[in-house]
């Protein structure tokens, strides 16, 4: 039994469809941008970390080498 709700939405699949793929692209490029940002909030921190370390190793002579160490490690990352 075909009704006229469907003979209507028949000639809408290509529009439906392209909103679809416009609501993902948009999706995904908004998933990419957090991604970024993320990833910037962590080179913030992996800097932060290493001149807290370079800090730490001034005041810790014990286990200067320690803390040179790891803060060649952040700041590589």
């Amino acid at each position: 039994v075909i009704q006229s709700a469907d003979v209507y939405a028949a000639g809408e699949v290509k529009s439906d469809h392209k909103f679809e793929e416009y609501e993902k692209a948009r999706k995904e490029e908004k998933h990419h941008k957090h991604l970024e940002e993320l990833g910037g909030l962590g080179a913030v921190a992996a800097g932060t970390f290493a001149l807290h370390e370079k800090h730490a190793e001034k005041k810790d002579p014990e286990r200067a080498h320690r803390h040179k160490i790891e803060e060649e490690i952040a700041a590589a990352a």
